[in-house]
């Protein structure tokens, strides 16, 4: 009994009730955005539409993304956190009644690239939340929470969205709807606005105000997180590893295909990931906790450069479920240190703006993974594998070499942090 109450206070023990609200939102929200995924066989089976133009749409919700990324990143810093998950939410579910009952083509690819915009907006204002709330020294457990929340309701939602999709697509997208209402309705109803701008006063002492003065952008905006040289190294890495994170939903069905494998055999592979970190993601806490975070984001870029690189000699399905074991485990131990270390790069009055050029990452991975991994794969054939681990590990030297100086600016704007934010974290009792 003893062992398992510390395994739960290591695991999510010490956090404010306001996180597991937003946690809560997250889940639901992630567990019932599932229309999307069957978006290109809407298209094609129920409106006639063509592969190409099927392909085009589902480019423009990927495009809107992308806007909706920075978009949501400028407004949480400036409306709040709580007014710009409200706001998207609440367009979300707006917009996934609209597209249930649409039937002109131009007027679906509209509303999808809207609906990309305000998926993706919430997820800038969710981190810089959760930042609001959580002590420093919780962060790690909330963030592992966080992806555990994300691939859990992931799992949920691919699950549901078969089922829906084969009774009624209107279905998929009501059912949607009413579940981004949900999530609306709990962030509405528990989460207050985490954020509190402050100025520095004369009660603050002068060191403090000092380094204030020293790390304060003099025009605080977007492109002061898009000029800030340490931020955008760590972003520069982040965007290897989706990369290479990216590799198994883009490239790797090729190359089972071209070794006699069938869908089946890549479904178990991907079920297999994803079942091992609903699994084992809440051990994680305690494994790296010990560890500083740049040893342990170079040791999980290690692990996926390793994983991937044992693809260039697998030609059975066993070999490709041992590599997936170890990516998966790597993708495990990077997602805490990695959202932590972007929560302490960015400057308290930024942190939303931060968040949303994070995010830019994954879908420019997105596109950059298959487009240049499709020709590297047709013309170097097993050589790709032996390139993307190669790439992997050079990563992982970038964050031992970039581990110390990032370091050193964390702590600089940590001194800076005490009188330019007032949150609300030492008024919400924790859970």
């Amino acid at each position: 009994m003893y062992a398992a109450r510390r395994w739960w206070h290591d695991t999510a023990g010490g956090l404010p009730a306001t996180f597991w609200y937003l946690w809560a939102g997250l889940l639901i929200n992630r567990a019932g955005a599932f229309a999307m995924l069957f978006l290109s066989l809407y298209l094609t089976d129920v409106r006639g539409a063509s592969v190409g133009l099927a392909g085009t749409v589902v480019g423009a919700y990927g495009a809107g993304g992308a806007a909706g990324v920075l978009l949501g990143g400028v407004l949480a810093d400036r409306w709040g956190r709580r007014a710009t998950l409200l706001a998207a939410h609440l367009a979300t579910a707006a917009l996934m009644v609209a597209l249930a009952f649409s039937r002109p083509l131009l007027l679906i690819a509209v509303l999808a690239a809207l609906v990309g915009v305000v998926h993706s907006m919430p997820s800038p204002a969710f981190v810089a939340a959760i930042v609001d709330v959580v002590p420093a020294e919780r962060r790690s457990r909330a963030f592992n929470l966080q992806f555990w929340a994300f691939n859990l309701g992931m799992a949920v939602a691919s699950l549901l969205a078969g089922v829906l999709a084969e009774a009624s697509f209107t279905a998929l997208f009501l059912v949607d709807a009413g579940a981004t209402l949900t999530a609306a309705a709990v962030i509405g109803w528990k989460v207050p606005e985490t954020l509190r701008l402050a100025r520095p006063t004369a009660d603050h002492p002068p060191a403090a105000r000092a380094a204030a003065r020293s790390v304060r952008p003099r025009r605080p905006g977007l492109h002061t997180a898009l000029t800030d040289r340490t931020f955008l190294v760590f972003v520069g890495l982040t965007f290897v590893l989706a990369v290479l994170t990216m590799q198994t939903s883009t490239i790797m069905p090729l190359a089972m295909r071209a070794d006699g494998l069938g869908p089946s055999a890549y479904g178990v592979v991907v079920a297999l990931g994803g079942a091992l970190i609903v699994i084992g993601q809440l051990f994680v806490p305690r494994l790296i906790d010990r560890h500083r975070k740049d040893v342990v984001l170079a040791a999980s870029t290690a692990l996926l450069a390793l994983g991937f690189g044992v693809l260039a000699v697998a030609d059975e399905l066993a070999v490709y479920l041992g590599a997936a074991v170890v990516w998966t485990v790597g993708s495990m131990l990077a997602a805490p240190p990695n959202a932590q270390i972007n929560a302490d790069l960015a400057p308290p009055q930024l942190r939303a703006r931060y968040q949303s050029v994070f995010y830019l990452t994954f879908p420019a991975a997105a596109f950059i993974a298959p487009t240049l991994g499709g020709v590297s794969l047709e013309h170097l054939g097993d050589l790709h594998w032996l390139i993307v681990g190669g790439v992997g590990l050079l990563a992982a030297l970038g964050h031992l070499l970039a581990g110390p100086p990032r370091e050193r600016h964390v702590a600089a704007l940590r001194q800076a942090a005490r009188p330019e934010l007032t949150t609300t974290a030492d008024r919400v009792p924790t859970a």
